[in-house]
């Protein structure tokens, strides 16, 4: 039998307003939709050509956990 035990999502976000929202909603959701939530980071991405910044954008990993080793 195999099962999921953890997740690793990553998510590109515009704002770092909008990343810390989307992790509150991570949160609030955790419960109902059945996983705990082990780990959030964030970074801001630059895209640069000839040294100038022509893109930037946030970079979300989530790390969702469904069940232990053992628990499954």
């Amino acid at each position: 039998m195999k099962y999921i035990n953890q997740v690793t999502e990553v998510y590109r976000v515009d704002t770092e307003e909008e990343v810390q929202a989307f992790i509150e909603d991570l949160k609030t959701n955790a419960m109902e939709e059945g996983y705990i939530l082990k780990s959030c980071a964030y970074t801001l991405k630059e895209k640069k050509s000839r040294g100038d910044v022509v893109d930037s954008a946030w970079q979300l990993k989530v790390v969702k956990e469904h069940a232990t080793f053992w628990d499954c």
